[in-house]
């Protein structure tokens, strides 16, 4: 039964037996004190009285008379009556009472101690006598020349002593039962809040909880991180640091010792997404070499029950999957259509072509279909052997090859302008694609939508140390105050209607352009010498053999 219990009972049950037990010891020690300093009490007043009877003059002159007790029982009753005292006892040095509260006691010897007080000496003690137990101080009547003359003993009984312990006793149980009163009640009301935080469950049920916690944190495949309300990073499973670029996070970690937000190497709107804590469903953002799907909401407390308070947020909980594979894959989909696009366009132009030859040979014009055939191949095979020698990549050259018929279908002459023989072997043909491609497709379609001419200039240089791609446009350019806004995800300067390729690709190409150029360690600048212009310079790789 007791592994059942919660927390919150767990500590009141402890609390209330500590308090329980701190009020028995307080009072058992608050009984003993009083009783102590009651008797204590009792013996400084009676060492008083006994003090101030042997000092009288009266007592030392009554014990030099025949009859002491005809002179000194009364006198002993009336300090008696006023010192309330339960006794006062005159004698004489062989202990024969000459005072006494009985009258049938007087002439009888006193019974106690009194060896110290013929010795000159005041003491007090607690013993037995005719009255019963009592606390006494016997004081020795001394004349002028020191010789004891007589001793006095004045006392309480030990009932009258319980008595005064016994009116403290209500004050100390009073304070006791406040003290166990309050002492539940804090436990009660810690229990009330422990309950409330750890929501009825008990230690082993919470354990048990954080073994599951930490083992769907770190076999799940999204990347999930926690960020508390002062900007710190709590807490992130091994995918989060992957896709983050983190140092691996261990669970049992202090949140003091959390890394904060500025210390981590995220990109901008990653980061200002995690710093303004605001939710967020499928928000893609890019980082250095990664497509990131990111989802974000508040991590909120239990809401207490019967209680009109808003429920406490502890911070936000983000989850992050990994979409780099799916855009690529979209992105040569992309590409693959564009030749297909091309093809077709190539198709249609040279049926055309073909139709125009055969038509001259038909009307017997054999040498015009001639000449016109090999001028037709001499314009294609040129610009194929310019980019073949210039970036001796073929599926470069086919990109551009149908970027061209693509361009020359929509009204825009694209005109290829090459350079150098070093080519691009040991880039990555995919991010070299993605660069190319979306560059010239924002260039013909903003060169497709501008006033004529209508053309597109693409540069290509390569060089042993770098290559160059220059794409211009003959459109309306770029706001220079959007030049930075261009390159991050989403943003698009172009509506639906005006983007043949729908608004599923609006602001999405520049954003993959420039995460390309970052994977390859090369830059791009923008400009607008009348028009759009991107130059982008990506370093050339390094030789196998240099390598080695």
């Amino acid at each position: 039964m007791f592994h059942n219990w919660s927390i919150a009972r767990r500590l009141f049950v402890a609390n209330l037996l500590f308090v329980l037990v701190l009020t028995a010891v307080f009072g058992a020690f608050s009984v003993v004190e009083a009783r102590d300093r009651a008797y204590d009490e009792a013996g400084g007043r009676m060492q008083a009285i006994a003090a101030s009877l042997a000092n009288n003059p009266l007592v030392l002159q009554a014990a030099s008379t025949p009859d002491p007790t005809a002179i000194l029982q009364p006198y002993a009753r009336e300090v008696m009556d006023d010192a309330d005292a339960d006794f006062i006892t005159i004698m004489a040095p062989d202990r024969t009472r000459w005072t006494h509260p009985r009258a049938e006691e007087l002439g009888k010897p006193y019974i106690g101690t009194i060896e110290p007080a013929l010795g000159g000496e005041t003491f007090t003690e607690v013993t037995a006598g005719t009255l019963g137990p009592s606390v006494r101080t016997i004081a020795p009547v001394k004349d002028t020349d020191g010789n004891v003359k007589a001793l006095v003993a004045a006392g309480v009984t030990v009932r009258t002593v319980d008595t005064d312990v016994a009116e403290r006793l209500g004050v100390i149980g009073g304070i006791a039962l406040v003290v166990l009163v309050f002492g539940s009640f804090a436990s009660w009301l810690l229990g009330r809040y422990l309950r409330s935080v750890t929501r009825g469950w008990g230690p082993e049920q919470l354990a048990q909880l954080f073994a599951y916690y930490e083992s769907v944190l770190h076999s799940v495949r999204e990347g999930v991180i926690l960020i508390d309300t002062h900007g710190k990073a709590v807490m992130y499973n091994d995918q989060a640091a992957e896709l983050l670029g983190l140092e691996p996070s261990d669970a049992d970690r202090s949140p003091e010792k959390a890394p904060k937000l500025a210390d981590l190497p995220f990109d901008g709107s990653l980061r200002a997404l995690f710093e303004s804590g605001r939710p967020a469903h499928d928000e893609i953002h890019l980082t250095g070499s990664r497509i990131l799907v990111v989802n974000q909401a508040p991590a909120v407390g239990p809401v207490p029950e019967r209680s009109r308070q808003k429920p406490a947020v502890y911070g936000t909980v983000a989850t992050i999957r990994d979409r780099t594979e799916i855009e690529s894959l979209g992105t040569e989909l992309q590409t693959m259509k564009t030749l297909s696009d091309a093809l077709r366009a190539q198709t249609h132009e040279h049926a055309n072509r073909l139709h125009m030859i055969v038509s001259l040979l038909e009307l017997g014009r054999t040498p015009q279909a001639l000449d016109f055939a090999t001028k037709d191949l001499e314009l294609s095979q040129q610009l194929t052997d310019d980019m073949v020698a210039s970036v001796d990549e073929p599926v470069m050259s086919a990109l551009v090859m149908g970027k061209a018929a693509e361009a020359h279908e929509r009204g825009v002459e694209l005109e290829v302008r090459t350079s150098g023989s070093s080519g691009v072997r040991g880039l990555e043909i995919q991010d070299l694609v993605t660069i190319l491609g979306n560059l010239l497709d924002n260039a013909i379609d903003a060169a497709a939508g501008g006033d004529f001419p209508r053309k597109v200039e693409l540069d290509v240089e390569a060089g042993p140390a770098a290559v160059e791609f220059t794409v211009r446009d003959s459109g309306s350019g770029i706001n220079p105050d959007s030049i930075d806004d261009v390159l991050q995800y989403g943003f698009s300067t172009k509506s639906p209607e005006e983007n043949p390729r729908g608004a599923h690709g609006r602001g999405v190409g520049l954003a993959l352009v420039r995460q390309a150029v970052e994977r390859l360690n090369g830059t791009m600048t923008i400009s607008n010498p009348g028009g759009a212009q991107f130059h982008v310079l990506l370093p050339a790789p390094v030789p196998e053999e240099e390598k080695a």
